[in-house]
């Protein structure tokens, strides 16, 4: 079998799907979602409230997210308020279903 060390070109929504599902790809970050869906922002705080998590580990689950552009933070000083990005978000919902169908 021949292997070809050569780089692969994948498509611009393909790269975008594997972004956003890499993403989703943890429990916590899906109840995130799930919970910034039903609200306009929050504040990372009012997740530690929500989920029994320490909050450095909240954080790192929104870092992860806003890395794959599915949420974005408005800093507040001291704090960031958190909101979906509901560009991104349609288009992981467009992506999703055109891959599942």
């Amino acid at each position: 079998m021949k292997r070809s060390l050569g780089h692969i070109a994948y498509g611009k929504n393909t790269e975008a799907l594997a972004k956003f599902a890499k993403a989703l790809g943890h429990p916590t970050r899906i109840a995130i979602l799930k919970h910034l869906e039903n609200q306009s922002c929050c504040f990372t705080g009012d997740l530690v409230d929500v989920f029994p998590l320490a909050q450095s580990t909240i954080s790192q689950h929104l870092k992860e997210l806003k890395n794959a552009g599915l949420i974005q933070g408005e800093l507040k000083p001291p704090k960031i308020k958190y909101c979906i990005n509901h560009e991104n978000w349609t288009m992981a919902k467009t992506l999703f279903q055109e891959f599942f169908d």
